[in-house]
């Protein structure tokens, strides 16, 4: 399904199951169904096929900043909302808000055939900005509690530039071992360039 978003200049499109996305005054909400996910564990056998999340995602154009505040209404561990990047059905990445296992905690996943998973540091209650920028072939992540001075989280690249150009980028919900949750994404944001500085806090 198509959908747009006035702060963003490019359309998204609804991926895997339904997160039952709606716009309102503002907020981006989405919903994750009970066990649903995109992991692929390096100490397993593949992602199954039926291993999915809702995602909601476009193709923005040459360099970017993404930037939402991200609040996850928790019920369960690994609970998250994130944003989230893909250039291949098996090369993608998350920055999330998640409940990891037992206190709100900046994330991240980078998947290249399988994932791997990294903490950041612990948020209090539930809600943190979250920024995901592109140059080239890189990828930038940030979080910020204030939606002004940024925290570097990673950087990283999930091909060859060919493909990064085409990446699709937006939002995803899970709940990969509890019974769902609810997450809003608010003060979106598109900026069409990369960071001055990744590690200057602006």
């Amino acid at each position: 399904m198509d959908f747009s978003l006035p702060e963003l200049p490019f359309p998204l499109r609804t991926y895997g199951p339904d997160g039952h996305w709606f716009r309102e005054d503002g907020v981006l909400t989405g919903w994750a169904g009970a066990r649903q996910d995109r992991f692929v564990t390096p100490t397993g056998e593949a992602l199954d096929a039926a291993a999915d999340a809702p995602r909601l995602l476009g193709a923005p154009e040459g360099d970017f900043q993404l930037i939402a505040r991200v609040t996850v209404g928790f019920t369960g561990a690994f609970d998250a909302g994130t944003l989230y990047v893909q250039v291949g059905e098996r090369a993608w990445a998350k920055l999330c808000l998640e409940y990891s296992p037992d206190v709100a905690t900046v994330c991240t996943v980078v998947t290249r055939g399988h994932s791997d998973d990294a903490n950041a540091f612990t948020v209090e209650g539930s809600s943190i900005w979250l920024r995901v920028s592109r140059t080239g072939r890189a990828f930038a992540f940030h979080a910020s509690r204030d939606g002004r001075r940024w925290t570097f989280v990673r950087l990283f690249t999930l091909g060859d530039e060919e493909r990064t150009g085409a990446a699709l980028v937006g939002f995803m919900t899970q709940s990969p071992i509890g019974e769902g949750c609810v997450v809003t994404y608010d003060h979106l944001e598109f900026r069409p360039e990369w960071p001055a500085d990744l590690r200057d806090g602006s």
